[in-house]
């Protein structure tokens, strides 16, 4: 029973290893898409420089609005702006939401925006390692929405996992937590 057990621990972890190994390379190797236009940009908050790079894309014309979820309450945009060390858009709108403080919550007020907004596309802007889970939180909730991912790189969280305690942490964690989200999702039915 012993022997069974170890065999059955080793092979979870082996399948584990096996499936954080190909997260690890996904994520890694996105290709972004810099042309296709989206009715709104969506960023969440959390990340290095994932609103510099939404402002970026919103100020190129790839959306006319752009949703931030997930902001500090009490913070204006001409905050956000000085904090991160971005120039805003002149051009497009910006919208701020403030009411969430994970995943979950930023699908679930996003998607109400969207509802609202009667946008057909977004641009999902996050961090690569955010992406995977992200997109299954965003799915699960608006099936009739074309979503684009589109990842920030942070020089903070390195490809090569193994070389940095901190990185690999932040991946497997993540990879854990995206696990999670896509059995639920399946469990659902979405």
């Amino acid at each position: 029973m012993k022997k069974l057990l170890f065999y059955m621990l080793l092979a979870g972890a082996v399948i584990w290893f096996a499936g954080f190994s190909a997260f690890n390379y996904h994520i890694n190797n996105y290709k972004p898409d810099d042309k296709t236009r989206t009715d709104a940009i969506i960023a969440l908050t959390g990340g290095k420089n994932r609103i510099a790079e939404a402002a970026r894309l919103l100020d190129k014309g790839l959306a006319g609005k752009m949703f931030i979820s997930g902001v500090q309450k009490d913070i204006s945009l001409k905050e956000i702006s000085r904090i991160q060390k971005v120039d805003m858009p002149k051009k497009g709108k910006i919208e701020l939401e403030n009411r969430s403080t994970n995943t979950v919550e930023n699908a679930i007020e996003t998607s109400e925006w969207i509802r609202k907004n009667n946008v057909k596309s977004i641009r999902l802007v996050t961090s690569n390692y955010h992406i995977p889970r992200s997109l299954e939180e965003f799915r699960s909730l608006n099936p009739q929405v074309k979503i684009i991912p589109h990842p920030v790189y942070s020089e903070n969280v390195s490809p090569q996992w193994w070389k940095n305690g901190g990185s690999f942490y932040l991946i497997a964690s993540e990879y854990n937590k995206f696990l999670y989200v896509y059995l639920r999702t399946r469990l659902e039915g979405n």
